[in-house]
């Protein structure tokens, strides 16, 4: 999930509850049914994951990454397609003739520091396409654990050919905290070089307690519309404001009357989120620039709503920027935009009764929208197909429960924070976990209702 975009994962906080702590331990596999990762499996996947997690790579950008996946997907007897979208990775394996299922991870880091005291804590640096500037890198959103889990889940599927039918597509795909990657995937023929899915399936870690599962079908996550906006002024020596028109005025006013959109312009029926997550201007304490930038991000559900809000953005920039005298207008330009999630509901059913089989009922429950955006609905979109996508819990139970009790949720480090740390156990086995059982359920269907899915 993308920085400056949108941040994920506090507003799920408001939905979980402890209830499932006390569920079952992991249910085993049935003879028929595909095994879990062994204690083996778990420590290899670890090390490849600290691996990753102190190397990351910015959007568009996850050559060794990327790397990484496809040298194992080969190893397990994929056939594997390399640079898809750029850095995208796609493997397939066939294994007679059923419905195939698409596999999803994202790949990519954030341009921001760390600060988590791990052992293998990233210390890269990078730069940002989007500024042009040197930037720290960090996995503080959870896709290295992502990548992680598909691994383990197509080294399972692969090993156990005999308990499953149909093909496996697992796509690592670049670029999701840019919106850029799903759609740079597609637009590189993925409809047409790959089989159609019968379903595409994705998960996210986020921060509640590790060991719980979160689904729900219909929207589950909003739309995301990401622009900069540059306002021009006339600089000057910082000794004479009164012979400039200073930008930096002009922005913050901007900005505070941007914070009356929402409040004031949506119906409490409604919802929407305007941030600003940026403003730059200036390079000396007493020059006044010529020009400030902003740049921000809406969160909508509904496409009117989006509409209305957009609107309402360009009308307050323009007032302020004529109302300050701004010498030409203001430039809007468009940085990204994420799709709405939508969970299909037959496909969520079957995902979610699969979840409850495999982990125990009481850990898998539901979920409630999110203000936060993905990118992963692009593919079963291009495909004209269903898709799932469901959440993790990271967050250790004992601190999360500590939390819930003195009322300080959100003080607990979230994805984008630079303290964000999921812990692995038992976080690792259970993303490799659902991962299965989700893709089981159209890979090994019982034979009385083959038919039926």
């Amino acid at each position: 999930m993308a920085i400056g975009k949108h941040r994920c994962g506090l507003a799920l906080a408001a939905f979980v509850s402890l209830s499932a702590l006390s569920g079952p331990a992991f249910a085993q596999a049935d003879a028929k049914g595909l095994p879990g990762p062994t204690e083996e499996q778990l420590a290899k996947l670890q090390a490849i994951y600290e691996d990753i997690h102190a190397n990351p790579e910015l959007s568009m950008q996850e050559k060794r990454t990327a790397g990484i996946a496809a040298k194992w997907l080969k190893e397990q007897g994929f056939e594997v397609t390399e640079g898809v979208g750029g850095t995208g990775v796609v493997g397939v394996l066939r294994n007679g003739d059923a419905p195939t299922v698409l596999l999803r991870a994202d790949m990519d880091a954030l341009p921001m520091k760390e600060n988590t005291g791990l052992p293998y804590a990233s210390t890269k640096k990078g730069t940002d396409p989007a500024s042009g500037r040197e930037t720290a890198i960090a996995h503080s959103c959870g896709h290295d654990l992502h990548v992680t889990w598909l691994m383990g889940a197509t080294q399972i599927l692969a090993a156990n050919k005999d308990k499953w039918h149909g093909t496996v597509m697992a796509v690592f795909q670049p670029g999701e905290e840019i919106g850029e990657g799903a759609k740079a995937m597609v637009d590189d023929g993925m409809v047409k070089r790959f089989p159609k899915p019968a379903v595409t399936l994705g998960q996210h870690v986020l921060p509640f307690p590790a060991g719980q599962v979160r689904l729900a079908s219909g929207p589950v996550l909003s739309q995301s519309d990401s622009l900069k906006v540059t306002l021009y002024g006339r600089g000057g020596h910082g000794s004479g404001p009164e012979s400039t028109i200073d930008p930096v005025v002009m922005a913050a006013a901007t900005v505070m009357r941007l914070q009356t959109i929402v409040s004031r312009e949506v119906s409490m029926t409604d919802s929407a989120v305007v941030t600003v997550g940026s403003m730059q201007a200036g390079s000396s304490a007493n020059i006044i620039p010529d020009q400030a930038e902003l740049q921000l991000n809406v969160r909508t559900y509904d496409g009117g709503v989006r509409d209305k809000v957009l609107s309402s953005i360009k009308r307050v920039v323009e007032g302020e920027a004529s109302i300050s005298g701004a010498p030409k207008p203001p430039l809007f330009t468009m940085l990204g935009r994420f799709p709405l999630t939508v969970n299909d509901a037959d496909a969520t059913a079957k995902v979610t009764e699969a979840l409850k089989q495999r982990l125990g009922a009481d850990r898998v429950q539901p979920a409630g929208n999110a203000a936060a955006s993905e990118d992963f609905t692009v593919f079963a979109r291009a495909w004209d197909v269903p898709s799932v996508f469901w959440f993790v819990g990271g967050t250790d139970p004992k601190r999360y429960a500590e939390a819930e009790k003195a009322g300080t949720l959100d003080a607990l480090p979230a994805n984008h924070s630079p303290e964000f740390a999921p812990v692995l156990t038992p976080t690792l086995r259970i993303g490799v976990e659902t991962m299965l059982a989700a893709a089981g359920h159209w890979l090994a269907p019982q034979a009385s209702d083959a038919k039926a899915r």
